[in-house]
């Protein structure tokens, strides 16, 4: 699993027990990170993305220069990585350094009601994908989805708050797609046509973060607070697909005093599930019933990411 905090990425080894982080890259801003089952990738600022297996790591560098918000691999051989940033717009990135913008993308339906409520920019805050199928969420502008690898670009049905937090696919349902929003938990099964409100059992409802296991498509963890800047961040768990949660507090603090934010929630190892809270790194050998504090970062840690594909 790699971590990222401000000043570094460190990779742990989830098949052991102890939690060793190992320094993998420093940078110079809190990196951002993706990973799958043998290849890791972080963009570490001024224009570098640093892609590699294990502790073998080249790194690339571009001209691009605008914010990196998000970043997914999209294919191993060859390289294909997809970045979003702030303003909103994706770019694709092979592994000769080759930056392309997604032209579809930049004219998407609905791309001119894109903003903020402080008047900034739009960003795109998550990417996922399955196949050829995208889903780049946007902060704040809903969801946008791409069938053909990210040529041409839609918006997702009207069933889903527009202020969506992160997005998630499962490898074992194709069609199926999750999200946490500023007004909870949304599930689609029919790749964000249709939308269901999951939300029974939460007591709050401004989410951020959400993450799904890599075996069972129905086991989730989500994290809610009363606002973005309330606070009283809770950890909530789903067995059924987020039919009903279950508020979370076994090892884990009732509520804490501001957010679990966007990719601090992470599924990784045999039956262990990982949360980061400022510099504290939780994990979950029950796959996120009960919970230890397991290592303390010496600066907040930004996010996590569990091997996938």
């Amino acid at each position: 699993m790699l971590i990222a905090t401000d000043q570094q990425v460190l990779l742990l080894n989830t098949k052991e027990n102890d939690v060793v982080p190992a320094p993998l890259v420093s940078s110079d801003t809190a990196p951002v990170i993706d990973m799958t089952a043998s290849l890791v990738a972080a963009w570490v600022g001024g224009g570098d993305v640093v892609v590699g297996r294990g502790q073998e790591l080249g790194r690339l560098h571009t001209d691009l220069e605008e914010k990196v918000t998000c970043v997914r691999i999209l294919c191993e051989e060859p390289l294909v990585l997809l970045v979003g940033t702030e303003p909103a717009h994706l770019y694709r990135i092979t592994g000769d350094g080759l930056v392309e913008p997604l032209e579809g993308f930049d004219r998407v339906e609905g791309r001119e009601e894109w903003g903020t409520p402080w008047g900034g920019p739009a960003c795109v805050r998550s990417i996922a994908d399955h196949g050829k199928w995208i889903y780049a969420d946007i902060h704040v502008g809903s969801i946008v989805r791409s069938a053909d690898g990210g040529n041409t670009w839609e918006p997702v049905g009207n069933g889903i708050h527009p202020d969506v937090h992160q997005v998630v696919t499962h490898p074992a349902e194709p069609e199926r797609v999750y999200a946490n929003t500023a007004d909870g938990v949304f599930v689609s099964d029919d790749r964000g046509h249709n939308w269901r409100h999951a939300v029974d059992g939460l007591a709050t409802r401004y989410g951020r973060a959400i993450a799904v296991d890599h075996d069972d498509p129905q086991l989730m963890l989500a994290s809610v607070s009363l606002g973005p800047h309330q606070g009283e961040g809770r950890l909530y768990r789903s067995t059924d697909g987020g039919a009903g949660w279950r508020h979370v507090s076994r090892g884990f603090p009732p509520y804490i005093e501001g957010n679990i934010d966007t990719f601090c929630l992470a599924f990784g190892g045999v039956d262990r599930a990982w949360v980061a809270v400022e510099q504290t790194l939780y994990r979950s050998d029950d796959l996120g019933e009960t919970w230890t504090e397991a290592w303390e970062a010496e600066v907040p840690i930004r996010a996590l990411a569990a091997p996938r594909g």
